[in-house]
């Protein structure tokens, strides 16, 4: 049986998860009035609608700051979206702090696999062959086992790839995807910079 679609859920929807009023209503009609059905609808359209706006410019943004520990580790983010109107929006800042507090947790080498120095990778290459070899491994798969090491290095050295670290089920590219689709904007994390006293 259908629920009735009232004023109050269209704005609970809407507080819930940013979207336009109108939108909140036919999801919620879409879904006879279930509001965790309905934040599901509103959740895949707006990431479909973001990767549609994946060539759109994003010269309009953020940059964060975050101090962590005691002053001992610091750390700048910028991140890039298409209005200075979403850039102000609670969503947009909620997320450039999030960013900078999880690259002070995590200390990522860069924002993705592109911005890790290729000597790096060459060293990291090296030296996951030395294990293979060390673990007697057949040397026909010598190579596959390196390049899935290198996979999981980048997994786990590279900003979008990593779990965030306030819910680990949740990469740092689908948080952004999320929030891009709550606001209906590109949005791009461009760069940081992480500091550590004494490093």
């Amino acid at each position: 049986m259908a629920t009735a679609i009232t004023a109050g859920t269209v704005k609970e929807l809407r507080e819930r998860t940013g979207a336009g009023m109108m939108e909140c209503k036919k999801a919620l009609e879409e879904t006879n009035g279930d509001i965790e059905a309905a934040i599901d609808v509103l959740r895949a359209k707006g990431a479909a609608k973001a990767a549609k706006r994946a060539g759109k410019e994003t010269t309009e943004g953020a940059v964060g700051a975050y101090v962590h520990m005691g002053g001992k580790i610091g750390v700048l983010v910028e991140v890039g979206c298409e209005t200075d109107f979403v850039a102000r929006t609670e969503a947009f800042q909620a997320l450039v702090r999030d960013l900078a507090m999880h690259i002070a947790a995590s200390n990522p080498l860069g924002v993705s696999e592109a911005d890790v120095p290729a000597d790096i990778i060459e060293r990291e290459r090296a030296v996951f062959l030395e294990q293979v070899r060390n673990e007697g491994k057949p040397e026909a798969m010598h190579e596959k086992i390196v390049e899935g090491k290198v996979k999981r290095f980048y997994k786990d050295n590279t900003l979008m790839a990593q779990p965030f670290v306030k819910n680990p089920e949740q990469t740092i590219e689908q948080l952004v995807t999320d929030v891009s689709a709550k606001t209906g904007e590109r949005i791009v994390v461009r760069r940081f910079t992480r500091y550590e006293l004494g490093s």
